[in-house]
């Protein structure tokens, strides 16, 4: 235990103002306070390359005992000295052990923390063996006193290092050095056994190759062992115990006591002494330590260099991420893709996230290979930069598939698997719709996959589900506000509305909005006139104007058109709705768009589901539900982390239709992989990561609205775009004959056709040209097919080139995982780090709507202009007049083409694009206009893949999954 400050003012004994003491005083207050010099000047070098660092130590008390207050006090001052954080957690006195480690627990999983004390003695209630428990909670990599088990016994050990000494033997042995006494080979002497400071100091003492004798009161010829004693380390808690006639003269005296004896000078009427008898043994002893001033400060000290060592390595193990790569047992015939996933045994989800920097409490594992990310991640890594930022996109879809998800996994298991940096890929979840229908899944192919493949194209932890309920809900609650409008009187609907609760009426906060938006400036709901109560309780929707459709998951033509209302219960309200399939819900979409759970629970209330008798937007706000929603999808907001077949790390989120919505994975797992791919300032640039999100469809759809939606929502910017392209589906667009599901494919694909390709790649061209118009460096991908030739390869390499690409590679992801992508990797990185993007939207946000639909379809399909139906002028005329004309804008069309027309393949051109309607996504914050029919109910086929997936009963294990 050190002295109190009071103790440390106090002038040295007498004894050292005499000069005829043969012994040189080791002065611990002035190598203390050279130790702390040295840790404040650590700390600032340290944050002048790393802003960000700042070393914090907590202090758990129990109790307010007298001399505990003053060890806290020096405690804490200390560490204001050296540019901590400091935190004194004081628990009551009858605290529970349990309540004491709990805290500490807490304390632990903090990442801010660098180092916890428990300041001992607990007090009555905690005897020495709850002491112990209570230490011993203390993570070994924060317990800055040294008291851990694990590090006093790897003290013990000469074959292992503890992560921290013990403050006041390390102290000790500090004293010593300063002294330059000879510690190997000299013969030393531990008076004292504690655990504290005895048995440590011999430990170390034995590591620096002394021959230690450790005593105790009962030893026995104590005063013959001692007079062997090259260094004798007092700590036995006797006051002047050791006499000078007991000494081997040159002796080197460390005097670690701190006794109270009495003294009528004293204004305490006592006086602090050691177990040495300082006068006598001064006189003998060739260096000798004074008490006060000599090991009490250093024990201070001590535990400010611990603190700033704690800090140092867990900074340097936050930004240390080492993902130890899967290996692939790679057959030169590529099975199916459910064998490869099945064959490759995952990565304990924890692991994944400890070896990419995620912490325990950041983490919620569903299961062992699947976890969700908690928000606070993003405040922890706040400060950090971000990765690279890589949107994956491709050319016009065909039904020979072009690869963006199989291209998305390669290259994120090329460079972290491969290049050995951080390597994230972000994925839109698959809908089981598709999954059970005839597209199937996204979690990549061949040996470029996420897994377990099944879960990921399954329920995975729930999402879509969330966005199901959520959408029905609101459905649900807007059919039942309709129904009790019109057959409820409006005195009565108002007092059902706010009924008085113990005679009391109150306003939900939610009607506290809708009040607001009314202009009633009230709070009390007897205040409301008659006419104020009507129009806050009657939203006088108007049936005809209902955009609001219940959702389910599956591929079901049926529900495409459907009457609710059947029932007599319902007293003849029919009406004509429709499901919708729940990955087109506007509560998927608002789920990619949103920032955090306030920007969620406010964006969920924006969500318009049709227009009052009025004119007025009706939102989820006005019908109440807006909360509920948010309660339903706080848990879906989490992105959700997964893996490749390479152990890299995946986050799958959100899955908005890339023809209807925008079609690409959430902000929220984009942010988190760029933070968790990114480096602190100060950081070699070299340690950066990479992020690869993928746009659905082909760059004219997802990428474009990546662009202008996404990236206006999150504030990111990509650093290049990869678009992929393959020789089949080039051949395709340049004429090639028709696809026909079921027949084999005629030559034209399966044998070199460089003509038909080179009239392919005018749509890579433009799918090139128009992403150069975003600002953003091109990298073509040329995924690989066996039956591609060389002079094939080269033709698409050389037009991409031409057409402006910044590099155009070929890979064999598919066939070789990582490895087949490892060029295409390199030639990303290259475009990554060759210059900051000059990033530039299509179109300004405050210009007409008309003027925004048609700078899309002028400038990214190159239509000629538009031609907006009465319908859709009208819907204009009236979003404008309700606020929303500052949207950006959404397309919705097909995909099999740059223009409204699916027949019109490859570069069309002299066609002007029909704008049929426009409907409005406020919660998601886009208006989307519809170019011909859109489907947002998929039907089955006649042979759909179900038909093959099922469940081999005696593992378990799902088959014919794709």
């Amino acid at each position: 235990m050190s002295e109190t400050a009071e103790d440390i003012n106090q002038p040295p004994p007498a004894a050292l103002k005499d000069t005829s003491l043969h012994a040189k005083i080791i002065d611990g207050t002035a190598l203390s306070k050279s130790i702390v010099a040295s840790v404040v000047s650590r700390v600032q070098q340290r944050q002048a390359r790393y802003p960000a660092f700042k070393p914090h130590l907590v202090i758990v008390q129990r109790g307010g005992r007298a001399d505990s207050n003053v060890y806290v006090r020096m405690k804490a001052k200390a560490a204001a000295e050296c540019g901590f954080g400091f935190t004194h957690v004081h628990l009551p006195a009858d605290a529970t052990e349990a309540v004491v480690t709990a805290e500490v627990v807490k304390l632990n999983a903090d990442p801010k923390v660098s180092g916890i004390l428990v300041q001992l003695p607990l007090g009555e209630g905690i005897d020495a063996e709850g002491e112990r428990r209570v230490t011993e909670a203390i993570a070994p990599a924060k317990d800055v006193d040294g008291f851990h088990a694990y590090n006093i016994g790897k003290l013990a050990s000469r074959a292992s290092d503890p992560l921290f000494l013990p403050c006041t033997p390390a102290g000790v042995m500090r004293l010593l050095d300063e002294a330059k006494v000879e510690i190997a080979g000299s013969r030393a002497v531990v008076l004292g056994r504690s655990d504290i400071v005895g048995s440590p100091v011999a430990a170390l003492l034995r590591r620096r190759d002394a021959t230690v004798t450790q005593c105790h009161s009962r030893t026995k010829g104590l005063e013959s062992i001692i007079k062997e004693a090259d260094i004798l380390i007092c700590a036995i808690g006797k006051a002047e115990f050791v006499r000078g006639e007991w000494l081997k003269p040159g002796v080197a005296v460390i005097d670690v006591g701190t006794n109270y004896i009495p003294d009528a000078t004293k204004k305490s009427g006592q006086r602090l002494v050691g177990d040495a008898d300082f006068a006598s043994c001064a006189a003998v002893a060739g260096y000798i330590t004074p008490v006060p001033g000599g090991v009490g400060p250093m024990t201070v000290a001590m535990l400010m260099d611990n603190t700033l060592r704690g800090a140092e390595r867990q900074w340097e193990e936050e930004r240390d991420r080492k993902v130890i790569p899967l290996p692939l047992d790679i057959l030169e015939k590529v099975p199916s893709d459910i064998e490869i996933a099945m064959a490759q045994t995952p990565k304990q989800i924890t692991q994944l996230a400890s070896e990419i920097g995620v912490l325990t409490t950041e983490l919620e594992p569903y299961g062992s290979y699947k976890a969700k990310i908690d928000l606070s991640i993003l405040d922890r890594l706040a400060s950090r930069k971000n990765g690279k930022y890589v949107i994956v996109a491709g050319i016009t879809p065909t039904p020979l598939g072009e690869g963006k998800s199989t291209t998305t996994i390669g290259l994120a298991q090329a460079i972290g698997a491969h290049l050995g940096k951080p390597a994230f890929a972000c994925v839109r979840q698959p809908s089981q719709g598709p999954t059970f229908g005839i597209k199937g899944g996204a979690a990549g192919g061949g040996y470029s996959q996420v897994i377990p493949m099944d879960e990921f194209n399954l329920h995975l932890t729930g999402d879509i589900h969330a966005v199901t309920a959520a959408n029905n809900l609101l459905a649900a609650a807007l059919d039942a506000r309709m129904f009790h409008e019109a057959t409820t009187p409006d005195k009565s609907l108002f007092t059902r509305l706010v009924p008085a609760k113990k005679g009391k009426r109150e306003f939900a906060p939610l009607m506290l909005k809708r009040l607001e938006k009314l202009g009633i400036n009230k709070t009390d709901p007897n205040e409301l006139t008659p006419e104020e109560a009507r129009r806050f309780s009657r939203l006088d929707l108007d049936p005809e104007t209902i955009t609001w459709n219940r959702v389910l998951d599956v591929n079901d033509r049926f529900l495409r058109k459907i009457k609710i209302g059947m029932a007599d219960t319902e007293k003849g309200f029919e009406r004509i709705t429709a499901f919708d399939i729940s990955v087109a819900s506007e509560t998927m979409a608002v789920l990619a768009l949103t920032t955090d759970l306030a920007d969620m629970r406010d964006r969920l209330g924006k969500m318009v589901v049709g227009t009052s008798k009025h004119g007025d937007a009706v939102t989820a706000d006005d019908i109440g539900v807006s909360g509920a929603l948010t309660v339903l999808m706080k848990d879906a907001i989490k992105p959700n982390m997964m893996q490749t077949l390479e152990g890299t790390p995946v986050f799958v989120h959100a899955g908005p239709f890339a023809n209807i919505a925008h079609g690409n994975s959430s902000i929220i797992a984009d942010r988190v992989a760029l933070k968790l791919a990114g480096i602190d300032e100060g950081d070699d640039p070299s340690r950066v990561g990479y992020v690869f999100t993928e746009g659905g469809f082909g760059a004219d759809m997802g990428l474009e609205k990546f662009c202008n939606i996404k990236c206006r929502v999150s504030g990111l910017v990509p650093d290049a775009a990869v678009i992929v392209a393959t020789t089949r589906a080039l051949k395709m667009h340049g004429g090639g004959p028709e696809v026909v599901p079921g027949k084999p494919l005629a030559e034209t694909y399966t044998k070199e056709n460089l003509e038909t390709l080179r009239e392919g790649t005018k749509n890579l061209g433009k799918h090139i040209q128009n992403t150069k118009k975003f600002g953003i460096k091109v990298i073509v991908a040329i995924n690989q097919f066996t039956t591609d030739t060389p002079a094939e390869i080269e033709l698409v390499r050389k037009a991409a080139l031409e057409f402006g690409a910044d590099a155009a590679v070929a890979s064999n992801h598919w066939a070789k995982g990582g490895e087949g992508a490892l060029e295409l990797a390199k030639a990303v990185v290259d475009a990554c780090e060759s210059g900051e993007p000059d990033f530039k939207f299509t179109y300004p946000l405050n210009i007409p709507i008309a003027a925004k639909i048609e700078a899309i379809c002028k400038d990214v399909y190159g239509a000629d202009g538009i031609e907006l139906s009465e319908q859709a002028q009208k819907q204009i005329e009236t979003y404008t007049a309700q606020g929303y004309g500052d949207l950006p804008i959404c397309m919705a069309k097909t995909q099999y083409s740059f223009s409204h027309d699916p027949k019109l393949k490859n570069v069309p051109t002299g066609f002007t694009v029909p704008i049929k309607s426009i409907r409005l996504s406020a919660g998601a914050g886009f208006l989307y206009p519809l170019l011909g029919d859109m489907q947002t109910m998929p039907g089955l086929g006649t042979r759909p893949g179900f038909w093959e997936v099922g469940v081999d009963v005696a593992t378990g294990r799902v088959v014919g999954l794709f």
